[in-house]
């Protein structure tokens, strides 16, 4: 058996289900430690207990509530408490909110959820994070966004579920690109996963039975390839700052990859979030 000091550890939000939970169970099966975060705690424990029936090294589980950034400062600390080396931080969770929805922290939720809630937990591992990897998981609605830093909360404009989520997904490819530049010391990427059936538009009955039913759509395993081939393959194969899509690497819309907005958002963030 492997040292703990050698053990890899990953970092998987958004672990209890889906794309999270089956890149966990692969990277456990390979013998990694995984840290999983998720909001549910009936679904966590039995997540947790999913990757421990495979994993050579003990997971861990945390609840987190990505909708609350003191959840994510609490967190943080937990993990920095219980980590000194983080290898991989896979900022997966996310999704769609069908209504307009201000957090406790008086920011829209898609936007917190999908985008601010990770740039927080990002920069609060930075440092745990040197020589690692930084994995986010995007979408391919991210070339609809239509992001305006100076409105994050998109009050200025109507709410469309499809739209605020492509705005968000936008930016976490704005975050890709702006976090290399910033970041030198870890490898950070990001990939669209494809259509993929999750628990995704579980708050709508019409896309509830379009994720549940519909043919030809990816199973999470499937889906989670690329977050673990991105994970797990030799740093020379890899490009920081890329976009990959099926584990090769693809070009981003060019909204989604523009210096000067990139830049913006990250400023815009850092207030957002209050660093």
């Amino acid at each position: 058996m492997p040292s703990p000091d050698t053990v890899p550890v990953a970092v998987v939000t958004g672990a209890s289900s889906g794309i999270g939970l089956a890149a966990a169970v692969e990277l456990g099966r390979r013998g990694w430690r995984v840290v999983l975060l998720g909001r549910d705690p009936d679904r966590l424990a039995a997540a947790e207990q999913q990757v421990a029936a495979v994993a050579t090294a003990a997971p861990a589980a945390y609840r987190c509530d990505l909708t609350s950034f003191a959840q994510v400062r609490r967190v943080a600390a937990q993990i920095r408490d219980d980590h000194e080396r983080i290898d991989v931080l896979a900022n997966n969770a996310g999704g769609r909110v069908a209504t307009r929805r201000l957090t406790e922290d008086g920011c829209e939720e898609t936007i917190q959820s999908n985008h601010l809630a990770h740039f927080l937990l990002s920069h609060l591992l930075r440092d745990r994070l040197a020589g690692g990897r930084i994995i986010t998981t995007t979408s391919l609605m991210h070339r609809y966004g239509r992001l305006d830093p100076a409105d994050l909360n998109g009050e200025h404009r109507r709410y469309r579920p499809f739209g605020v989520y492509s705005t968000a997904k936008q930016a976490t490819v704005l975050f890709t690109i702006e976090a290399t530049r910033r970041w030198p010391e870890i490898t950070t990427m990001c990939f669209s996963p494809g259509v993929v059936r999750t628990r995704f538009g579980r708050d709508h009955a019409v896309l509830q039975f379009f994720f549940r039913y519909a043919p030809g759509l990816r199973s999470p395993e499937e889906a989670a390839r690329t977050l673990v081939d991105l994970a797990t393959a030799d740093r020379a194969t890899l490009v920081p700052g890329g976009y990959y899509e099926d584990s090769r690497l693809r070009r981003a819309a060019p909204r989604a990859t523009d210096p000067d907005l990139a830049e913006r958002l990250w400023v815009a963030s850092e207030k957002a979030v209050g660093l």
